[in-house]
C-alpha cells in the first residue's frame, strides 16, 4: 500500500541553494528536483511524525522540496526494499527505525541488508517507549502487571504492530524480563493497535511515547512504566522501568535516514549537514520534547555514528531474536 501523504515545501531565497533545474546528483546542482523521503509505515504514526517535523527545516536548508511518502508493508521491510533499489542520486531517502537492525534476522529472504544495500546519514532521536493498558485493566504498578500476566498468561493479550515492529521488540523483551510467555495479538501499525487498547478490546502493549503520551495524559490508557535508564520530562510521574521493578525492559527507538549505496559522498554530507539544522530547530525541538523525545546531538547526526549504531544493534537484536525463535513469513 503506498500513499503519498503530503508535500513538505520551500524554494530558498539564498543564491546557491535554488530549487529547480536538473536532477544530476553531487555538486552545486544538488538538489535540482524534488526529494522523496519514504516512512515504511502508515501515516501518523510515530516513524511518520518523525519524519514530518524534519522535512521542513531539512527542506529549508537543501533549497528544494522534501514529499514524504508511506510505503507500507511486512514490518518496514516493502518501504526499505523500494529505497535499496532506488537510484543512488540522492532523490530517493529512507526513514527508518530500529527495525533495519531487527530484519535481517527475522526474514529469511529479505532482499537487502542494512549495511551493504544503504548509506547512512545521520541519527534523527531515539524514543523511549511506554508500557501502557486499558485504563480498567486490574494491575496498577509494573509489578502488580509481572504478577497478574504470570498467573493468567493464557487469559491476558499483548497487542504490536506487527512481527518486527518496535512495539512487538518491547514485547519480547517484556516476556524475557518478566519470564512468561504470553498470547500475542499482531496488529496492521500501531494506530489500530493502540486504537483497540483504547477500546478495551486488548489488554497491554508497549508502544513509543511518539505515540502515547497524549493518550496517557488524557487518561484514555493506564500507564506503568517508561523504559528508558531516566524519566521521560514530558511524563514526570512515569516511573521508568527499574524504578517500577523490572529492569531488563529498557529499549528506545531509534531513528535514522538512509539513501541507497553508492550514493555520492557530497550528496550524503549535504543531506547530513540539512539533518544537523532540522535537528537544532526550536521548533522540532519543542514538538520533539511534546511527545517525550529530543532530537540526537549534532555529532550522532553523522554517517559514521549512525553506522557505528546500526552495526552495535544488528548484533543485539540478532541474539535477542534468535533466542526467542521467532520468525516473519
Amino acid at each position: 500500500m503506498i500513499a503519498t501523504i503530503g508535500v513538505v515545501s520551500l524554494i530558498a531565497a539564498c543564491s546557491g541553494n535554488g530549487g529547480g533545474g536538473n536532477a544530476d546528483a553531487g555538486g552545486d546542482t544538488y538538489p535540482g528536483d524534488n526529494i522523496t523521503f519514504v516512512v515504511p509505515f502508515s501515516a501518523g504514526g510515530p516513524t511518520d511524525t518523525v519524519t514530518r517535523m524534519i522535512a521542513e527545516p531539512m527542506a529549508a536548508k537543501l533549497g528544494g522540496k522534501i514529499v514524504v511518502q508511506n510505503v507500507e508493508g511486512a514490518g518496514g521491510t516493502v518501504g526499505a526494499g523500494e529505497v535499496a533499489r532506488a537510484e543512488p542520486d540522492g532523490y530517493t531517502l529512507l526513514m527508518h527505525h530500529i527495525g533495519m537492525s531487527t530484519a535481517p534476522a527475522l526474514y529469511k529472504d529479505l532482499g537487502y541488508q542494512p549495511l551493504e544495500s544503504f548509506e547512512t546519514v545521520g541519527l534523527v532521536t531515539e524514543v523511549p517507549m511506554t508500557v501502557v493498558a486499558r485504563k480498567d485493566f486490574a494491575p496498577a504498578t509494573l509489578k502488580d502487571l509481572v504478577t497478574h500476566v504470570k498467573a493468567n498468561a493464557d487469559k491476558v493479550t499483548l497487542a504490536n504492530a506487527g512481527i518486527g515492529a518496535a512495539s512487538h521488540l518491547c514485547g519480547l523483551l517484556f516476556q524475557t524480563a518478566a519470564g512468561v510467555k504470553l498470547q500475542e495479538v499482531p496488529y496492521e501499525g500501531t494506530g489500530p493497535a493502540l486504537t483497540d487498547l483504547v477500546g478495551g478490546q486488548v489488554d497491554f502493549m508497549c508502544d513509543q511515547t511518539t505515540n502515547t503520551s497524549g493518550q496517557i495524559s488524557a487518561g484514555e490508557v493506564k500507564a506503568y512504566a517508561v523504559t528508558t535508564p531516566e524519566r521521560v520530562k514530558s511524563l514526570p510521574d512515569l516511573p521508568t522501568t527499574a524504578e517500577a521493578g523490572l529492569p531488563g525492559l529498557e529499549v528506545s527507538v531509534w531513528h535514522g535516514l538512509y539513501v541507497p549505496k553508492g550514493t555520492p559522498q557530497d550528496v550524503v554530507q549535504k543531506l547530513s549537514e540539512a539533518l544537523k539544522v532540522a535537528l537544532a530547530d526550536q521548533r522540532v525541538m519543542d514538538q520533539m520534547a511534546k511527545l517525550g523525545t529530543t532530537p540526537v546531538p549534532a555529532e550522532s547526526a553523522t554517517p559514521q555514528a549512525h553506522r557505528t549504531k546500526l552495526e552495535e544493534q544488528l548484533g543485539t537484536w540478532g541474539k535477542v531474536i534468535a533466542d526467542a525463535g521467532v520468525e516473519a513469513s
